[in-house]
């Protein structure tokens, strides 16, 4: 899969009062992007669901740059920076579509469970998805 973006307009029920985004979309563009990516790379949420697995978050964390404002649209670029079958790290760039500005960086932390959420290692309970994120991982 080639470097690739999920591309945003920013919603006016995204924004504060002066029409500046709130910082907590940040991070459902996060999972907007992230959700994305994995359904291009043939294995999105409802796919893994499907087999059994579950990825909740662990961690998010976002550093705002510069402001984002309503009618404005963006590009989040997710990137698999880490992936052992146990966990997964994402790290994101929000950047202005016009001007390619860097708005935000971030990163979501993620693990695997089985439907009964106890911990899985995705190399030996799936290796179908496990192959999927480890071709991700290599194309950085």
């Amino acid at each position: 899969m080639e470097q690739q973006y999920y591309k945003h307009l920013v919603q006016y029920y995204e924004t504060d009062q002066m029409k500046i985004v709130h910082h907590s979309n940040y991070i459902r563009w996060f999972e907007e992007a992230r959700s994305w990516y994995l359904e291009q790379a043939g294995f999105g949420y409802d796919k893994m669901e499907e087999t059994g697995v579950i990825s909740p978050v662990l961690e998010v964390q976002c550093r705002y740059r510069s402001m984002v404002r309503y009618g404005e649209e963006v590009y989040i670029i997710p990137h698999l920076v880490k992936f052992n079958g146990i966990k997964m790290i994402v790290e994101y760039e929000i950047k202005d579509v016009k001007t390619g500005e860097l708005r935000a960086i971030g990163q979501s932390s993620h693990g695997f469970l089985n439907r009964e959420y106890k911990p899985i290692s995705l190399k030996r309970e799936n290796p179908e998805i496990y192959q999927v994120f480890f071709n991700l991982l290599e194309e950085k």
